[in-house]
């Protein structure tokens, strides 16, 4: 399983790289504008990221924008249903308006900070991502 972290915060982002490098291999990068980036070259290189964890207040461009433009990529090259990548949109922010927006936009998961991991495993159960029960 392929995975990237879009993270500004380093803590945050060591401690989403060492939980999802247990189910697969991992990028990280510090912006929404790298995270369009790195997605868009994995599916020019036909090796496209499973999961995108995008966290929503990052510099440059913040993550549901970033997840717009990822799900237009994926349109654009008319990615199958089921090959889309599961998007996590992880934040501090609690709010329904965020919420929804996220979900109108096409992600799966909506995880507030701090990170409950023991709900994050049981999500991508759910969302029949290849794991095993690694802690």
């Amino acid at each position: 399983m392929r995975i990237l972290i879009a993270e500004d915060d380093y803590v945050n982002r060591r401690f989403l790289f060492k939980f999802f490098s247990q189910y697969g291999d991992c990028d990280m990068v510090v912006n929404g504008e790298e995270a369009v980036q790195a997605f868009m070259f994995s599916v020019e290189e036909k090796d496209p990221y499973d999961v995108v964890c995008l966290d929503i207040m990052m510099p440059k461009l913040d993550g549901l924008k970033a997840l717009k433009m990822i799900n237009s990529i994926e349109k654009e090259k008319q990615i199958t249903y089921e090959n889309l990548s599961k998007k996590f949109v992880i934040t501090a922010l609690d709010n329904a308006k965020d919420v929804q927006n996220a979900f109108e936009l096409g992600c799966e998961v909506y995880v507030t900070k701090p990170i409950n991991t023991d709900k994050l495993i049981e999500v991508m159960k759910k969302l029949n991502l290849d794991i095993d029960d690694k802690k």
